[in-house]
């Protein structure tokens, strides 16, 4: 989950509704693949985040913190099951997917490395897939990495959003490397006139002069819950906002 504090409590968004903000922003680029790996990229944007632990109604802490408020995605221990499971889902939609999947979990995980054995055995098993289907779809690793980027990319931007990370006084945050085809090596974001205003993308990397993109939010009004089960109790109940912003050039 990413949590953010309101006035009363908290603003829960799913991170399987992050990554479908995330392919709602790579969707709107030109297509810069044949059809088929165009699609697949879309799809390894939309569901990189999928295979969460399923804690709702259980017992037990997972989705807390020790005091007892909803943990933050980045509050959770590495969980060597779920990346093994979005690994393991990707597979079944062909290797472009796979490969695009492992990327990212290289990304997100090669700092780890030289840490549990098993870890260091994940990462060596994601590099050897890697490899294999690089060569087995006749591509380069510039080609598999061009596309990777769009996924890191748009990810990143997903997250800004949905974190609530547009920096204050109309001040610019990075997003990350543009894949290939723009003259500026990075991209930048912004919020010039402040919240509730358009979000000002530099340079600007979509086919349509402006863009509305929105995912949709759960608004807890309470501090703590006791455990799991009562967190998903309350996210059950809890009423459900959409978040929208429109996205302009600079």
């Amino acid at each position: 989950m990413i949590v953010n504090p309101t006035p009363t409590g908290w603003q829960i968004i799913y991170q399987q509704a992050h990554a479908l903000l995330a392919a709602q922003l790579a969707w709107a680029w030109s297509p810069f693949l044949p059809p088929d790996r165009w699609v697949g990229l879309l799809a390894a944007i939309a569901q990189h985040d999928d295979e969460q632990a399923p804690w709702h109604g259980r017992g037990g802490h997972h989705g807390l913190t020790p005091a007892g408020a909803p943990a933050n995605f980045t509050q959770v221990a590495f969980s060597h099951e779920q990346a093994l499971g979005v690994l393991h889902a990707a597979r079944f939609q062909g290797r472009w997917r796979s490969l695009l999947t492992s990327l990212h979990l290289s990304t997100l995980y090669e700092p780890m490395r030289g840490g549990p054995a098993h870890i260091d055995a994940f990462l060596e098993e994601l590099r050897a897939g890697q490899a294999r289907w690089t060569k087995e779809l006749h591509l380069t690793k510039t080609q598999a990495r061009q596309a990777y980027d769009l996924l890191h990319w748009a990810d990143r931007l997903s997250l800004i959003l949905c974190r609530q990370e547009l920096p204050e006084m109309g001040r610019e945050v990075e997003i990350s490397a543009l894949p290939p085809g723009h003259q500026l090596h990075a991209s930048y974001v912004s919020q010039p006139a402040g919240p509730g205003t358009p979000v000002v993308v530099r340079p600007w990397p979509f086919a349509a002069k402006e863009l509305e993109v929105s995912v949709e939010t759960q608004e807890l009004p309470r501090l703590q819950f006791r455990d799991d089960a009562d967190l998903a109790t309350a996210l059950r109940q809890a009423p459900i906002a959409t978040l929208r912003w429109t996205l302009r050039a600079g």
